[in-house]
């Protein structure tokens, strides 16, 4: 994968995310599908940003920048054999592993972004300013990220059909819409907080709190306790396609060189 350089505007974020994806792809590596979701959410915020629908969108787009250079960053610490923050080691080491669920993989993705990563770039985008003054622009992000959230499982339905036979569709109650609306913004939001009253040493010590209970949260992700839903995780992946070039195929919808007449979806 090119070396990540960080960003700094929201069309050089975009084709970082195109380069990883692209990378991804080739490689068949199941990083690329957590990229592939946020790919469309960046170009939803890019275009949002561009049609003035922000409170702020000067200061949205350094939000986004800021929000996107941390996952970029952690890619490329990985990447790299160095360490980055916990809840993306998680997410990172799953992807190696064949057994989980693209909905897993999504699932940590957001788990660690969301989490944690944006709670630091709000407090990083408000800067002197209380942080109070981007809590509009903070619940719109998250409005997006939920919504591209929703069509991405509507595409995974194909990927994995028994999803929707558990339970766990694109609905209002399903796990996946209960995680990035309900449980993250608000967990995210209230970090974003506690963070801003903060600084030096004490800033630190709050992020690597934060930290820890989110990279709990994300093992229990990858594995989940309770007979039943294991069992119920198995028979899904069983019928689950498991070419990851494909997948990310599916899932990057908004490329369309990947599914051209010249160069035909993998098999599974």
């Amino acid at each position: 994968m090119p070396q990540v350089k960080e960003a700094k505007t929201i069309d050089e974020i975009i084709q970082q995310l195109e380069q990883l994806i692209d990378a991804c792809a080739d490689s068949k590596d199941r990083v690329g599908y957590f990229a592939s979701l946020y790919y469309k959410v960046t170009v939803r915020v890019r275009d949002a940003i561009q049609n003035g629908e922000f409170e702020n969108n000067a200061r949205m787009e350094q939000f986004d920048v800021a929000f996107a250079n941390r996952y970029l960053t952690a890619v490329q610490q990985w990447r790299n054999k160095e360490q980055p923050t916990g809840p993306w080691q998680v997410a990172f080491d799953a992807s190696k592993r064949s057994s989980r669920l693209v909905l897993q993989h999504l699932l940590l993705g957001m788990n660690a972004h969301i989490n944690l990563d944006l709670g630091i770039a709000a407090v990083q985008a408000s800067g002197h300013n209380p942080i109070v003054d981007i809590r509009k622009d903070f619940n719109s992000i998250n409005d997006i990220l939920g919504s591209m959230t929703f069509e991405v499982l509507q595409e995974i339905n194909r990927i994995s059909p028994l999803l929707s036979l558990f339970g766990l569709h694109a609905s209002n109650d399903s796990i996946l819409i209960q995680f990035s609306i309900i449980n993250a913004r608000d967990g995210a939001w209230s970090f974003a907080e506690d963070l801003s009253s903060k600084k030096g040493a004490e800033a630190d010590s709050c992020i690597q709190a934060r930290s820890n209970t989110i990279q709990t949260l994300a093992t229990s992700l990858v594995q989940p306790k309770g007979v039943l839903i294991r069992i119920t995780l198995w028979v899904i992946h069983v019928f689950e396609w498991k070419n990851p070039r494909r997948i990310i195929e599916v899932l990057h919808t908004y490329k369309k060189k990947f599914i051209s007449v010249n160069r035909p979806l993998a098999k599974t």
